[in-house]
């Protein structure tokens, strides 16, 4: 059996294309012509490479959550919830407001405006923002235990509280709020912060 011919692109230099592809357009509206323009590459190798467009969507979220989104798993290592706060809420807003990228969160306009034929891509956005919230709650319970948290805070409502803000600074941040207009607010939300 003849091998294939070797591959001419850099797979992850075409994912990160990708990726900023569906984090500018969103599923929906990053057509293929735009795809593999902006990876390099043409139709049969995206499909190759890739498989079809879910697939390479499904790829690209992965991506941005083990790079642009990977502040979260730092911020989670942070020794105290206070720090773990102020780490989601900080890190969210540089990546939204760093001009190499589309701006916004990829994870929520990636999906944001999926029609009923595409119910599956949604959901794995959904998935990957719900699991960021779980592992939030996970590490403010143990806050909890650890007496770092008073009694009485929830780390259900407090995981909530940081995702609603966090997604509510992107898409601030997309409609031309400034870094630091955007970590002004920060600061006043941490005032909330159960001491």
């Amino acid at each position: 059996m003849a091998a294939g011919r070797p591959r001419s692109f850099d797979l992850d230099t075409a994912l990160d294309r990708a990726m900023t592809v569906f984090w500018k357009h969103g599923f929906e509206g990053a057509t293929i012509p735009e795809l593999t323009e902006a990876m390099g590459i043409n139709r049969p190798s995206l499909y190759a490479a890739f498989g079809n467009k879910e697939s390479l969507f499904r790829k690209a979220l992965d991506r941005y959550a083990a790079g642009p989104a990977s502040y979260v798993a730092a911020a989670l290592a942070a020794p105290t919830a206070r720090e773990v706060a102020e780490k989601l809420l900080y890190g969210g807003i540089d990546v939204v407001t760093d001009p190499k990228n589309p701006g916004g969160c990829f994870a929520v306009q990636g999906a944001l405006t999926c029609g009923e034929g595409n119910d599956a891509i949604r959901r794995d956005a959904t998935a990957l923002r719900a699991a960021g919230e779980a592992a939030i709650r996970k590490r403010l319970e143990r806050a909890k235990k650890e007496g770092d948290l008073p009694s009485t805070a929830d780390p259900a409502d407090l995981a909530k509280y940081l995702m609603v803000l966090s997604h509510g600074l992107a898409i601030q941040a997309v409609g031309g709020a400034t870094k630091k207009q955007l970590q002004r607010v920060a600061e006043v939300a941490l005032r909330a912060w159960p001491a």
